[in-house]
């Protein structure tokens, strides 16, 4: 196998991460894990099949999520949805780690009005840069909540009233985690220029959308007429924000999501189609440019 290649836990269900830590199973489509009460374990780097909430006061270092390193604050929030790849490669270590994690598959939000409502969390973006910073009182109210729905799980079989109440528990701590999530964001708008977050968005957006798989990638122009700035102007002004072009921004983007359809099963020609590459030789020269190795290399082939 390259060298290139990590050891990767899949969670294609909840209860597949709470038997990973020791943590009891309780619920087929939800996991509650409070790692206060589970004995050590080794880091992980996972790939996510579910939602995820990671509730803890402190967090290891050098967490990655997607291609980038991850700081997370203290007392603070990292969320998951199904897709990403995130956490930290099993190096032989054993860790204790205090705080909860929440986990649910999304076969419990089907059919429900929260399942649609789910893109409007936009702390779960995998391009989110920063962990939820909690105050002490959201602390307590988050962690209670958790705790409150484990207790719920514990006493209760699975029915359909137990489900409703489940998502009512999750709708609820997503609402907290909102609000601390557009807190965080309207004290960035105060500080400092916004460009690059609404770059940011407007890149989901035109990927949410597919529009890709018509238009082929993003340009520079499209970008900047979007967000209402000449094309030089738009230029300029990312970097001064990044050091760096428009057009090495667009180009990491994709290239963060083409590592993450690589590592969840897509092949080359696939992800090259994905993605809107009119040509795979394209995709492949211009990954091998911004990785320093081939997609082939990458996945160890």
């Amino acid at each position: 196998m390259s060298p290139v290649m990590k050891k990767i836990l899949k969670i294609d269900n909840p209860n597949e991460y709470a038997d990973y830590v020791g943590a009891p199973v309780l619920h087929p489509l939800v996991s509650v894990i409070h790692y206060d009460e589970v004995g050590p374990f080794h880091h992980s780097l996972n790939n996510y099949g579910v939602y995820g909430l990671f509730v803890q006061q402190e967090f290891p270092f050098n967490l990655s999520y997607g291609t980038k390193k991850y700081e997370a604050s203290d007392a603070s929030i990292i969320a998951v949805a199904p897709g990403q790849i995130g956490g930290l490669e099993d190096n032989g270590e054993l860790i204790t780690i205090s705080g909860w994690v929440l986990m649910w598959s999304p076969e419990l939000l089907h059919n429900t009005d929260l399942e649609a409502r789910m893109k409007d969390y936009h702390y779960f973006s995998y391009f989110a840069i920063e962990s939820l910073k909690m105050e002490p009182d959201e602390w307590t109210a988050i962690t209670q909540l958790i705790s409150q729905l484990r207790n719920e799980l514990q006493t209760h079989d699975d029915t359909p009233a137990l489900r409703r109440i489940i998502l009512g528990y999750i709708r609820l701590i997503m609402e907290y985690c909102n609000r601390i999530y557009k807190r965080q964001i309207s004290q960035e708008d105060k500080g400092s220029p916004d460009i690059l977050k609404r770059f940011h968005a407007l890149l989901d957006d035109y990927f949410n959308e597919n529009l890709q798989l018509d238009h082929g990638l993003p340009s520079v122009n499209y970008c900047a007429n979007k967000l209402a700035y000449s094309p030089r102007y738009f230029g300029d002004i990312v970097h001064k924000a990044t050091g760096g072009t428009a057009i090495g921004y667009i180009h990491a983007y994709v290239i963060n999501l083409a590592k993450s359809l690589l590592m969840n099963g897509h092949n080359i020609n696939e992800t090259s189609r994905l993605l809107g590459f009119e040509y795979p030789q394209h995709f492949t020269r211009l990954f091998k440019r911004i990785v320093g190795i081939t997609p082939s290399q990458f996945l160890g082939k």
